[in-house]
């Protein structure tokens, strides 16, 4: 074949490939369509009985590999993505289900690593998809409401994790964990982030009640990994292990972060666990918090390969290799602007802390988007001493809180004069950048930054604008 002929054959095979993209595109916003269409993931049934009538109807997926399943108020993603990049780098084919998704819903559902593609996702639901008709019928017959979006989708993941197949599946809860769709698995290792107040309205307004229903996903002769936490919330944790006869490795005792020092792109950690000590572990991720994680993930996994102590390159290069989107990241410079998903006082008070440690900012200004189920007054108290100002706005969700009911609540925390609002988030990202100017004293757009938080929503909506969606 001459080579204008092979350009000719490249030419039409890349046009076709494109066309083949663009219609899976269209086929998996039809199908996205229909899951949305169903009850919200935080309007939730308590209970795993739907969704294993689903399950069985598919022949148990869930059963079909092994699972590190974790739980907590924040760190969860990031601390799963550690851990399913550390066991795919042991050689083991593996499953991430992580919520919510920042640009796609295939975000959730990763094989190996990578998203499923428009056509793959669209291809399990198909396969999936008569099961949930089924059950759905069932469900209305018995006078209840059809699966919910979340249910549906963790049927779409065990699915695809058995038909791929994977070895090992890294499963994020939703919310909680005793009646978590993702509960159906048995996991041989549970993780338990720290545990604090959020959701109070479907898990209770205390840190006790709330772990009592996160414990749920520690299983009798499992081993439960667990992050520092509050006296109340570490005795509910203890007492579950105790019943149920798992086995418990605590922050702070078995396993600790042994040191930390601030490094060009991220950290240098040493972490020690039950079994070794890892020293020189580089993460590219900011704030002490995520050190934590690293150790949290790095104990998962060594109780989920047997037990042993891992090779300290293969830690050092899987560590080096993670990336958590919309985690105090820097998605534009001059200014800097930089998006956090932090949505409770929990999380506002680690992203303070990290921005304080790892950016040299004279001057930051906010712009922050919290759901109106959320405690905005928490969130802006912990965010108040990083900030010069403040923009409220809202976000794309219908669940976003009016900005201009926050700002009452802003003005209390940080004075008239410190915040501002603006309806749509374009709008808001521009006055914090000229807000950002002003401040900035050399000129050259050093020294003052944006960050953008209060919601995986917001943050999500603000890649987009700027390019990273």
């Amino acid at each position: 074949m001459s080579d204008a002929k092979k350009v000719k054959a490249a030419e039409r095979k890349a046009a076709r490939e494109a066309a083949e993209d663009a219609a899976a595109r269209e086929d998996l916003e039809r199908v996205y369509a229909h899951i949305v269409s169903r009850a919200p993931e935080h309007d939730v049934s308590p209970t795993i009985d739907r969704v294993a009538r689903l399950l069985e109807l598919l022949g148990d997926p869930q059963r079909s590999f092994r699972a590190i399943h974790l739980t907590g108020t924040n760190g969860k993603s990031s601390t799963a993505r550690m851990a399913e990049r550390l066991v795919r780098e042991h050689g083991l084919r593996t499953g991430l289900f992580t919520s919510p998704h920042l640009t796609s819903v295939t975000e959730r559902i990763c094989v190996d690593g990578e998203p499923l593609s428009a056509a793959r996702f669209v291809e399990v639901w198909e396969d999936v998809h008569p099961y949930v008709q089924v059950v759905d019928a069932e469900l209305e017959e018995s006078g209840q409401s059809r699966l919910n979006f979340f249910e549906v989708l963790t049927g779409l993941a065990f699915a695809a994790f058995a038909d791929a197949p994977v070895d090992v599946a890294v499963l994020e809860v939703g919310m909680g964990g005793t009646w978590d769709t993702t509960n159906t698995v048995d996991a041989e290792v549970a993780v338990v982030t720290p545990v604090s107040v959020d959701h109070e309205k479907w898990l209770g307004s205390t840190p006790a009640r709330i772990a009592e229903v996160k414990s749920g996903i520690i299983k009798a002769g499992a081993t439960a990994v667990v992050a520092e936490q509050l006296a109340e919330v570490d005795e509910v944790l203890a007492e579950r292990a105790a019943t149920v006869g798992a086995r418990l490795l605590r922050e702070g005792m078995e396993l600790d972060v042994a040191d930390r020092q601030i490094a060009v792109g991220g950290q240098m950690v040493a972490l020690r666990t039950p079994l070794a000590t890892y020293t020189d572990v580089f993460v590219p991720l900011h704030g002490a918090h995520q050190a934590h994680n690293a150790l949290l993930a790095l104990t998962a996994v060594e109780q989920m390969l047997g037990g042993r102590a891992l090779d300290g390159g293969v830690v050092e290069a899987s560590f080096a290799d993670v990336t958590v989107p919309g985690r105090l990241e820097l998605v534009r410079s001059s200014p800097t602007v930089l998006v956090d998903a932090a949505h409770n006082p929990h999380g506002a008070e680690a992203l303070v802390a990290a921005l304080g440690e790892a950016f040299s900012l004279r001057s930051v200004v906010g712009v922050v988007g919290v759901m109106a189920d959320k405690d905005a007054e928490g969130l802006l108290a912990a965010l108040e001493p990083a900030l010069s100002h403040v923009v409220l706005t809202r976000n794309s969700s219908e669940r976003s809180a009016d900005p201009f009911a926050v700002a009452e609540t802003a003005r209390e925390i940080f004075g008239e004069d410190r915040v501002h609002t603006a309806e749509r988030l374009d709008s808001a990202l521009q006055l914090a950048t000229d807000l950002a100017e002003v401040d900035d004293v050399v000129g050259v757009g050093t020294g003052t930054g944006v960050v953008v938080t209060g919601s995986v929503i917001t943050v999500a909506d603000a890649r987009v604008l700027l390019g990273r969606g």
